[in-house]
């Protein structure tokens, strides 16, 4: 048994980190155990998109806005490379118009949403005119973007040389009681632990777990090169998304837009499709993503899927794109609501995400427990 801390988190995704960041900040001793040799799941097969402009009034916009805030941050302290001039959202239709019109001009002054709607001539001089096949354009100037595979390992070398976090890759944790931890590293002790470990149900935790019947939804993403030089600097999403994000997909304006994606392509919606560009920087571009659900995530691809993405991709850019990698992303979803904090035991806890946007809300939802844990900083 080796030395006490002050807290033992598993997973070194970004609710992990999250945790141990607002944690060390406070003087607090941590050690995280990760069971990969760096993080592979959800946090870096993301697009990386923190978004502000999609959550929905209330909690959800109040924890994107704080993670916002805890992002520049990071990139401060940790050198890593972060976007902070928003995303782009197209209308391809007057329903999408109209939805956006509507968003503008009620729910974002209400609830103080930091948006432009570019129409006309600011719509065609967008890139020089490379998105002017669209009917308009939503900036959301607070929108940040980052790159998953370089920022987390980034964060995690912060963290380790400045904050004297302990961290334990290519580690399992095999069983967990309050006050003691036991992994294929030896066992540890502390006064709290976390368990962070996104849509791993099983392995910690289960029968505490299982009362929130959480399910784990499966997406197809590529990374792709445009075949003309774009030089794109911007997140890009499309109407699609406006039945997807709280933001918009309860205003009654949304009505029109869901009715005509059932007419026109209801094999996006059967396949929860709604397109998702982000650029990395080195010039390619991050697209997707669908969405299936259930209890286990196949691991068979539809190459139907990916097809139907990479034309929406070429229409949304206006260009050919070469896909150079596929691959699965995988999250918890579909629990009690967006995300739980689960207090299994005394000192025992576990942050779960049931929704795709812990990039956008999680360095505050860690921020948060962490306070209600220990107190405020």
């Amino acid at each position: 048994m080796t030395h006490h801390s002050d807290l033992l988190i598993v997973g070194a995704g970004i609710l992990g980190l999250s945790h141990a960041y607002a944690a060390a900040k406070r003087g607090l001793k941590v050690k995280v155990f990760e069971r990969t040799a760096t993080p592979l799941g959800a946090s870096v097969r993301n697009f990386g998109q923190a978004l502000v402009t999609g959550q929905p009034p209330g909690q959800m916009l109040d924890l994107a806005r704080q993670s916002r805030e805890i992002w520049g941050q990071w990139a401060q302290l940790a050198n890593l490379q972060l976007k902070r001039n928003g995303s782009y959202l197209f209308a391809r239709s007057d329903a999408e118009e109209h939805l956006l019109e509507a968003f503008c001009a009620g729910r974002a002054k209400e609830h103080g949403y930091r948006v432009n709607l570019l129409q006309g001539a600011a719509m065609n001089d967008l890139y020089g005119g490379q998105f002017r096949h669209h009917r308009a354009a939503l900036h959301g100037l607070d929108d940040q973007q980052l790159y998953s595979r370089e920022a987390l390992p980034a964060l995690i070398d912060y963290l380790r040389r400045e904050l004297r976090v302990e961290f334990h890759f290519s580690t399992l944790v095999r069983d967990i009681e309050p006050g003691q931890l036991h992994s294929t590293a030896g066992s540890f002790r502390g006064e709290q632990i976390i368990v962070c470990s996104g849509h791993d149900y099983q392995t910690l935790l289960a029968e505490q777990i299982a009362q929130l019947t959480p399910q784990i939804c499966r997406l197809q993403m590529l990374r792709a090169r445009p075949k003309v030089e774009l030089n794109l600097q911007h997140a890009l999403l499309t109407g699609l998304s406006c039945v997807h994000y709280g933001a918009f997909a309860d205003l009654p304006q949304a009505a029109p837009v869901q009715a005509q994606i059932l007419r026109d392509t209801p094999h996006l919606n059967e396949n929860g499709i709604h397109l998702l560009i982000s650029p990395t920087p080195h010039g390619e571009l991050i697209i997707g993503d669908s969405h299936h659900y259930g209890s286990d995530p196949s691991p068979f691809n539809a190459e139907q899927v990916d097809n139907w993405m990479i034309e929406l991709a070429e229409q949304t850019l206006g260009c050919q794109i070469q896909v150079v990698e596929r691959w699965q992303g995988v999250y918890g979803s579909r629990g009690p609501g967006p995300f739980s904090f689960l207090r299994a035991a005394d000192g025992v806890s576990a942050a779960l995400m049931h929704s795709g946007v812990g990039m956008s809300v999680g360095p505050a939802l860690a921020e948060g427990n962490i306070t209600e844990l220990w107190g405020e900083a």
